[in-house]
């Protein structure tokens, strides 16, 4: 019993075997030996860099689509708050003129009063877009690099691509 014991390896006996790489990246990497030429060396440096990549795009594809669950969610609960918003308005505005109402005004003139307050924000928030719009400039740097890059394109000449015939032209279809 004790030579079998002995001869069963557990998969913890050595570290450097499968442990690390397996439950980092699901691929198991086998020990590296020392007859091992270089060309396989980079083979395998190759093939375990190709698959950390891979699992890296993975893995950040799998949390850009938790990321637009929870953006589109909040994007859905916002747009419900306004639309319940935009339904409210015109109940306080009844209540408004209601109350002004109640204060021994016609109810006529409270209606006025309060669509007249309406029209005073919708003022002043135009005012202050007005501001706003104002101080919103051209985008001087990135037209100054597009007229720039445009500029080197048109000094530059296509590359002549080798094993073509230059003096032959190439009809090209339309569909």
């Amino acid at each position: 019993m004790v030579e079998q014991s002995e001869k069963r390896e557990s998969p913890m006996s050595d570290p450097g075997r499968h442990g690390a790489d397996t439950v980092r990246t699901g691929t198991v990497v086998e020990p590296v030996s020392s007859d091992r030429t270089i060309g396989q060396l980079v083979a395998t440096a190759t093939a375990e860099m190709s698959a950390l990549v891979h699992d890296e795009i993975a893995l950040a594809k799998a949390e850009l689509r938790q990321d637009v669950k929870r953006g589109a969610s909040g994007g859905a609960a916002i747009s419900i708050a306004g639309v319940l918003a935009l339904f409210s308005l015109p109940v306080f505005s009844f209540a408004a003129a209601y109350g002004i109402h109640n204060l021994g005004l016609g109810l006529a003139w409270s209606f006025l009063i309060v669509g007249g307050a309406y029209l005073v924000l919708a003022a002043v928030l135009a005012l202050l877009a007005r501001s706003k719009f104002k101080k919103v400039k051209k985008p001087e740097k990135s037209i100054a690099s597009a007229r720039q890059t445009a500029a080197v394109l048109q000094n530059a000449k296509p590359h002549p691509r080798e094993g073509q015939d230059n003096g032959r032209t190439v009809a090209r279809s339309s569909t």
